[in-house]
C-alpha cells in the first residue's frame, strides 16, 4: 500500500466517536451515493481518492494571499471593479479558522445533533452589510469560462449553498446570490517559459439553501439504521465493489469449500437439556 491511502479509520471519527462531524464534502458524498456514505461515516473505510491536486491549491493560496491585501485596506479588488461589484473582502477574526481545512465554520443542528461545518475559500460584504460567499476554482479550458452551465456543476452550487446556510444559522445576513472565481490556465502562447497566464472570471450563483434541512434529516435517519443503503445507480465505486465481488466469489468461494475441513456435527447438548 503506498501509505497515502489508510482504508480503516479510527472510530473515533466514524459517527458516534466523539470526533465525527458532517462536513461540507460528507454531505456532498451523501447526495452522491447514499450507500458510500454509509460505509465510509457508520462503517469507517472512505473511498479511496485521488492524490491532491497541488497546482489547484497553489492557485487558491495565491489568491487568498491577493485578496487579503484589498481586505487589509478595505478596498475593492479590481475583479470586483471590472464586473460592476459594490463589494469588499469581509474581516473578521475567525476568517483563518473559517478558511482552514478540517475546522472551518461550526453549527450543532439542533433537530439532529450533528456538528456541521465547512471551509470557504472567502467572504466578501456588500454596501448592506450581507456577507457574500466566494469559492474559488482553478482550471484549463480553451473556452472562457463565464457560466456553471454542466450537470456536474451541482456540487458547486450545493457546496456554497451549505456555506450559505451555515453562515445563516450562525447568525450572519447573508446574501442570496455567492460567486465563483475561476481562474483559467491560457494554453495559447508559443511557450512555457516557466510561468501559467490565467484569466480571472466572476460568475455569480442565486443559492437555494431549501434542501439542506430535509437532507439533514435524511442523513440522520440513514446513519441510525442498520442496514446498508441502496447504491446510486451510477456510482462507479459501487459498480466495481459489487461487480470483483461476484467475480472473487465465483472463483474462490468453490475451492474454499473444498480445503474446508470436514466435521461430524454434534448435538448441542444443552440445548437438548441433556
Amino acid at each position: 500500500m503506498s501509505g497515502f491511502y489508510k482504508p480503516d479509520r479510527n472510530p473515533r471519527w466514524n459517527y458516534g466517536g466523539e470526533n465525527w462531524r458532517l462536513s461540507r464534502s460528507k454531505i456532498g458524498l451523501f447526495q452522491e451515493c447514499p450507500r458510500c456514505f454509509y460505509i465510509d461515516n457508520k462503517l469507517g473505510t472512505a473511498r479511496p481518492s485521488g492524490f491532491p491536486f497541488n497546482l489547484n491549491s497553489a492557485v487558491d493560496t495565491l489568491l487568498k494571499k491577493e485578496f487579503d491585501i484589498h481586505r487589509a485596506a478595505e478596498s475593492t479588488h479590481p475583479l470586483m471593479k471590472a464586473y460592476g461589484l459594490d463589494a469588499i473582502p469581509f474581516s473578521h477574526a475567525h476568517m483563518d479558522v473559517w478558511r482552514e481545512n478540517f475546522k472551518g465554520i461550526e453549527y450543532r443542528h439542533p433537530a439532529t445533533g450533528f456538528k456541521v461545518s465547512g471551509a470557504i475559500d472567502d467572504i466578501w460584504v456588500n454596501p448592506a452589510g450581507e456577507l457574500i460567499i466566494v469559492d474559488y476554482k482553478s482550471t484549463s479550458k480553451d473556452e472562457k469560462i463565464d457560466a456553471l452551465d454542466q450537470d456536474w456543476h451541482i456540487g458547486y452550487k450545493h457546496q456554497m449553498e451549505v456555506y450559505q446556510w451555515l453562515f445563516r444559522q450562525s447568525g450572519f445576513s447573508v446574501s442570496d446570490t455567492g460567486y465563483f472565481v475561476y481562474a483559467n490556465a491560457g494554453t495559447d502562447k508559443e511557450a512555457f517559459d516557466a510561468k501559467l497566464e490565467f484569466e480571472l472570471t466572476l460568475i455569480p450563483y442565486k443559492g437555494d439553501t431549501s434542501w439542506v434541512e430535509p437532507t439533514l434529516l435524511s442523513i440522520k435517519e440513514c446513519l441510525e439504521g442498520d442496514e446498508l443503503p441502496d447504491a446510486a445507480s451510477g456510482c462507479d465505486y459501487c459498480i466495481y465493489r459489487e461487480t470483483v465481488g461476484k467475480k472473487l466469489m465465483a472463483r474462490y468461494a468453490p475451492k474454499a469449500a473444498k480445503r474446508a475441513p470436514k466435521t461430524e456435527e454434534k448435538p448441542d447438548t444443552a440445548t437438548l437439556g441433556l
